[in-house]
């Protein structure tokens, strides 16, 4: 009997994304403790301990506070209800409305209620339904509006007052529109079809090695990959990065199981290209280092047994110097000299395809990785600037290196479907950055 599928609950360190009607916010549920903020909103994290993932929420204010931005709420999250998510129109049970609205007037006059009667009330009542049902009863102008123009005047109350909130899961697809909204320049103005079109190019399965070079994507590019690759197949990213550090946040906010994370090895591009051409030479220079300290040691052997009965008789507490790190005496090599080794060893073997997401000009980079990919496979180069990868394009024809190379770039534009008013949406996105594109010859 196959086991059934459990839904997978919250716990305490895991990545969340809270949503609030349209808007997102990619949130890390470290501690009990923990804080959301949503404008002039404070939540509460505690609650959603041991919750299912898309559960909703309801903000219960638990005390006000006077801010520089007005006032500023702090809320407690209860489970919600089927029967507080109905639409804002059945729990009001709104029937009638006007023909047209040739008749009304914004003279600022049709709501009776003042604003201070309107924040009075939002601070004792803690449902948006009972505000709007009170902004509807004291407004001169509702009943005669179009159903049209009730529904709209209802959504903008609604996306005012509104106090559901819905826990989701981390997805490749909402950090992508999440990072993109909030700053698009940390993952390179890359949208999520373009992103797309990044995986479909570079042929990304659960077989072979592939090779990824990005200088700053927030760790988004790595994670599609490897969420591409899936888990227990026999696949191998090696991630290569400009820094020290890569950045990892989209790949540790996606909780993949442990044994497909290890298959994503993040290594300095210029330290792993240094270990694959010079790896010979490194190890025999540690080994000859190792021998001469052991040939030392023996000469050192009373000096360290005088020493001991010093201790003895008069024992010391050694202080650790601020500038000495835990593993400062730690034998062995360290994890990034491990992560290079096995990145060397899969570079001797050749890679199954090639992704680049470079700031920087990409020819030195293509350059140096090109013989690392085998032939007949895909290599894909994503930048901002199409003018640097029309240089690329030439250099690659030149060479012969590579062929059916195209320069393309997506152009997107979303929708919105509601009843007798499907139409592209006012706001897009104009450019999402180029694609260089090809397939590796011998």
């Amino acid at each position: 009997m196959p086991s059934k599928l459990t839904t997978p609950t919250i716990q305490l360190g895991d990545y969340i994304v809270i949503q609030r009607q349209k808007y997102t916010k990619l949130q890390k549920f470290g501690s009990l403790d923990a804080t959301a903020t949503l404008g002039k909103e404070h939540l509460e994290l505690k609650s959603l301990l041991d919750q299912p993932y898309g559960s909703t929420f309801k903000m219960c204010v638990k005390e006000t506070k006077a801010g520089k931005r007005g006032a500023q709420r702090q809320h407690t999250l209860e489970l919600a209800s089927d029967n507080e998510l109905r639409s804002i129109r059945d729990v009001l049970n709104i029937s009638s409305s006007g023909a047209d609205n040739r008749d009304i007037s914004d003279n600022g006059e049709a709501q009776a209620l003042k604003s201070q009667d309107i924040e009075q009330l939002r601070e004792a009542c803690n449902e948006s339904s009972k505000i709007i049902e009170k902004l509807v009863e004291n407004s001169k102008t509702f009943h005669t509006r179009t159903e049209y123009s009730q529904d709209k005047y209802l959504l903008k109350k609604e996306k005012k007052y509104f106090e559901f909130v819905q826990i989701r899961q981390p997805s490749i697809r909402l950090m992508a529109d999440i990072f993109h909204r909030q700053d698009a320049e940390k993952i390179m103005g890359i949208r999520v079809d373009t992103l797309s079109q990044i995986i479909s190019y570079s042929g990304v399965s659960g077989f072979g090695n592939y090779l990824l070079y990005e200088s700053g994507t927030n760790g988004l590019l790595p994670a599609a990959m490897l969420n591409s690759i899936g888990a227990d197949t026999e696949a191998t990213l090696v991630h290569m990065h400009p820094g020290n550090v890569p950045q990892k946040q989209a790949l540790l906010a996606l909780k993949l199981p442990l044994e497909q994370q290890q298959r994503c090895i993040s290594v300095n591009l210029y330290s792993v290209l240094r270990e694959f051409y010079q790896g010979h030479k490194s190890e025999a220079t540690v080994t000859s280092t190792a021998a001469e300290a052991e040939a030392e040691t023996p000469k050192d052997e009373n000096d360290a047994t005088t020493e001991e009965q010093s201790d003895i008789i008069e024992p010391t507490v050694k202080k650790p110097k601020l500038d000495e790190s835990p593993n400062a005496h730690r034998s062995g090599p360290l994890r990034w000299q491990l992560e290079n080794k096995r990145a060397s060893d899969l570079m001797h073997a050749k890679f199954d395809s090639l992704v680049m997401a470079a700031k920087e000009h990409p020819s030195n980079i293509i350059q140096a990785l090109l013989p690392l990919v085998k032939p007949s496979r895909p290599v894909v180069i994503f930048s901002t600037c199409k003018e640097l990868l029309q240089e690329t394009f030439m250099e690659l024809k030149t060479t012969g290196k590579v062929t059916n190379l195209h320069v393309t770039s997506n152009w997107l534009r979303t929708y919105q479907i509601l009843p007798n008013r499907t139409h592209p949406e006012v706001n897009m996105s104009g450019n999402s950055g180029y694609l260089l594109t090809g397939y590796t010859l011998k």
